[in-house]
């Protein structure tokens, strides 16, 4: 008996009802090429209707060339027709993909989330549970209680003495500067070269020009400019903190084109060489706009940030906000009020602070000897320069290993730089851990070594030493805290990480100096 229902109380005539339902069990793959269909008396049987409600159904079918008759045989199935498979003729290959095991992603962005607070993780959604959501539409600014923590916390660690009521809070750190490109006077962003390739997409998808400022020279010069978006604490990628004069410069050529400075504080908290530097915004919060996001201290899922806008664009920012409904929920921003009042945050970042410090030598000796260190090692990646060429085999080879390695090349627009962009937050298991000490070495050796010879000199074998394995335990070196000149009472952490990486650096014969590239954009 066919699957097949006709509704009487349905204005198609039940002929019409029975063709769709044949036509649908053929299309779904239940009826396939050459399968006979009942005689019509016994399907008008099974369905209740006359013999005429099923010829006529039938005769519909075949002049459609979904079914065949032949003659003393009864009616079938046509060759021509079979199941439909909507996504199309690549649909097993994206099947056969997807069962691979996922590549780990060593990218810039993905950070390490450390297991040991999921306690307060669930306590937090808990709270939420309980909590009476608002009747309407939240708060375009945010929940009043979440600005007034992430308010005091810039003021602790970012050195920022701002009031809650100019914190805004965001959906993350494109979600901010959207709405920021949604307010300004029109004209080009300039945007570091190489840069963060989001902010490119977003300024782009705003109908705005991209102009190209080169990383590593002060920015002089914004004449025709709405904003220009900078990563001055740790830029994006090649890792150096913007100096003093070129903060200056930067504020001047600012005021004298009347535009915006955009700072991305992305990972500033974890630095584990020396004390976070200052924001931007301390040194002139009428000028800058500043961005701050939870995706690398918490989770980047979690799709939550926070905005400190000049006083006179925060009434536009705020109009266009309440006029776009473009607010993260409440349920998230609820939780992450648990998450900073219960400490979460600060034991966070504690604890990948430590793990990025006792990662980043690693990084260091398996691939110094091979490649040119483009600036300092902080937060959770580094950058490798070296030859496309080559970075392209050693990306091949992480790939083979399970590993996803970006290569610098793709974030460069005139920029011609080339080179890896190894990020070492996202393996959190032993499983992946171990692969990450197998693959190391012998990815330096083939991937690298094999692509050409390493430094001129020839030293290093860019193995990565046991006592360095990722997860083994050693003891502790006496801590000791110090103030960040912020006025942050930073967490106390192992003297013995930053004076290590130097000693990697400079030790013969096992890893030579990583020398300070000159790089030209």
């Amino acid at each position: 008996m066919l699957p097949l229902r006709l509704d009487r109380q349905d204005p198609r005539p039940l002929a019409s009802q029975l063709a769709d339902g044949i036509r649908r069990l053929v299309l779904d793959g239940v009826l396939a090429a050459g399968d006979r269909m009942p005689a019509t008396r016994r399907l008008a049987g099974d369905l209740d209707v006359s013999r005429t409600v099923v010829e006529r159904g039938y005769d519909q079918l075949l002049a459609e060339g979904w079914l065949i008759a032949r003659t003393g045989s009864g009616t079938w199935v046509a060759d021509g027709p079979g199941a439909w498979d909507p996504a199309g003729p690549d649909e097993p290959t994206r099947r056969r993909a997807a069962a691979e095991p996922p590549l780990v992603m060593m990218d810039a962005g993905t950070p390490w989330i450390d297991p040991r607070h999921e306690t307060v993780w669930r306590r937090a959604w808990r709270e939420v549970s309980t909590a009476t959501p608002p009747r309407g539409y939240d708060d375009p600014r945010g929940l009043a209680d979440l600005r007034g923590l992430v308010a005091e916390r810039l003021g602790r660690t970012r050195g920022l003495r701002v009031d809650a009521d100019r914190v805004r809070i965001t959906g993350g750190t494109g979600a901010g500067l959207r709405h920021l490109l949604a307010v300004l006077p029109g004209g080009p962003v300039a945007v570091e070269d190489p840069g963060y390739r989001a902010a490119v997409a977003t300024v782009r998808a705003a109908g705005r020009e991209v102009r190209d400022v080169p990383a590593l020279e002060p920015v002089a010069d914004l004449a025709g400019c709405a904003a220009s978006y900078l990563t001055p604490a740790h830029q994006h990628p090649l890792g150096r903190v913007m100096p003093a004069a070129d903060r200056i410069s930067a504020l001047a050529a600012a005021r004298a084109a009347d535009a915006v400075l955009i700072e991305d504080d992305y990972d500033s908290e974890f630095r584990y060489d020396v004390a976070p530097v200052p924001a931007l915004t301390s040194l002139d919060g009428d000028r800058v706009a500043y961005l701050g996001t939870a995706s690398k201290s918490i989770l980047p899922s979690l799709r939550l940030g926070w905005s400190l806008v000049p006083d006179r664009l925060l009434d536009a920012f705020d109009a266009h906000r309440a006029l776009t409904h473009d607010a993260p929920p409440w349920p998230v921003q609820r939780a992450m009020v648990t998450l900073l009042r219960d400490g979460y945050v600060d034991a966070v970042v504690r604890s990948a602070r430590q793990v990025y410090a006792e990662r980043a030598p690693r990084v260091l000796v398996a691939l110094a000897p091979y490649a040119e260190l483009a600036g300092p090692v902080a937060g959770m990646y580094s950058t490798w320069l070296l030859p496309h060429e080559r970075a392209v085999r050693a990306r091949a080879a992480a790939e083979r290993a399970g590993f996803r390695v970006n290569l610098l090349r793709d974030y460069c627009r005139s920029a011609d730089l080339s080179g890896l962009v190894v990020g070492f937050g996202a393996p959190p298991t032993p499983s992946s851990t171990a692969r990450w000490r197998c693959w190391s070495a012998r990815w330096a050796e083939r991937g690298l070594r094999g692509c050409g010879a390493p430094h001129s000199d020839g030293r290093g074998s860019g193995r990565i030493p046991d006592q360095f394995e990722w997860g083994a335990r050693r003891p502790r070196p006496r801590q000791t805290g110090t103030r960040s000149s912020c006025g942050a009472e930073e967490a106390s952490r192992p003297r013995c990480h930053s004076a290590w990486i130097t000693r990697a650096a400079t030790t013969e014969p096992s890893t030579p100096r990583a020398r300070s590239p000159r790089v030209s954009a």
